[in-house]
């Protein structure tokens, strides 16, 4: 299978997943797809020893969205392009990656180091934490080849940012910076492109060496928030804490706390 991105794990069990595809600004292809989610499957099976990942792109770009030279993720039966099932193409390869990616068993930092356009703009804009250099930008792109925002931005954008903006950004489709980016809340750090991924690993470092598993149900509680009310939430909080303190990590940071000494959790 060609190497459509790069994977490695550093010594503080931090994953960096890299889009490797920089001629076509990362663009993705149905090989970049399948090669994304099987990474994402090996971490949620706990085939490895990450406790952090960070997703970036190779080269100028972050993701340039859906690579439109590439037929495979939608192919047509007759031949004819007119009749491929673009939304098809989404439920069998997007969906289960997102889905996956969504429900992460450790945390997610997007490092976004140039465009992030169409699906590629969604995929950056899923991180629990946004990383995005001052040259990147956010473009929701769809409008100008006559489809609709997918991969998830119209279920995070307005949650994010609004509906007004939500609709603005992909109605309009106006290049929105990272500075304008941050001022909406749509991302978290704005830094120097030459900083960007020495600040995202340091971030990253730490949250790998925090409470795994506490980081885990806290990014279940917050995804579960967007469609519950307000007791069924409570609920859920109660029965995450349960499972929290019962942790190793809780009862090794309760006794540093009580022994005024930096906790060493090992996400157990």
């Amino acid at each position: 299978m060609p190497n459509k991105i790069k994977f490695h794990i550093d010594e503080n069990n931090v994953a960096v997943l890299t889009l490797n595809d920089p001629e076509r600004l990362n663009a993705l292809s149905l090989e970049m797809l399948i090669e994304i989610h099987e990474q994402i499957k090996l971490i949620n099976a706990d085939k490895t020893s990450a406790r952090c990942l960070v997703i970036t792109g190779e080269g100028r770009g972050f993701c340039a969205g859906a690579n439109l030279i590439d037929t495979n993720a939608a192919p047509s039966e007759s031949g004819n392009p007119m009749d491929r099932d673009l939304g098809k193409g989404l439920l069998t390869h997007y969906h289960p990656m997102l889905i996956d990616l969504k429900n992460l068993e450790i945390p997610v930092i997007t490092a976004i180091n140039g465009v992030a356009a169409g699906a590629g703009c969604s995929l950056g804009i899923i991180g629990d934490l946004i990383f995005a250099s001052d040259k990147s930008y956010f473009y929701q792109a769809f409008k100008f080849i006559g489809l609709v925002p997918d991969a998830g931005s119209t279920y995070i954008l307005p949650r994010k940012i609004g509906m007004a903006r939500a609709i603005e950004l992909s109605m309009l489709g106006e290049k929105i910076t990272a500075e304008k980016a941050l001022s909406w809340g749509l991302i978290n750090f704005v830094y120097d492109q030459e900083n960007l991924m020495k600040e995202t690993i340091k971030t990253a470092t730490e949250i790998a060496n925090g409470p795994t598993i506490a980081y885990k149900l806290m990014r279940k509680l917050y995804w579960e928030s967007l469609s519950n009310d307000f007791e069924t939430q409570l609920n859920a909080e109660s029965k995450a804490q349960t499972i929290a303190g019962k942790t190793e990590d809780c009862f090794n940071g309760v006794m540093s706390f009580l022994q005024k000494k930096k906790p060493n959790f090992k996400g157990k």
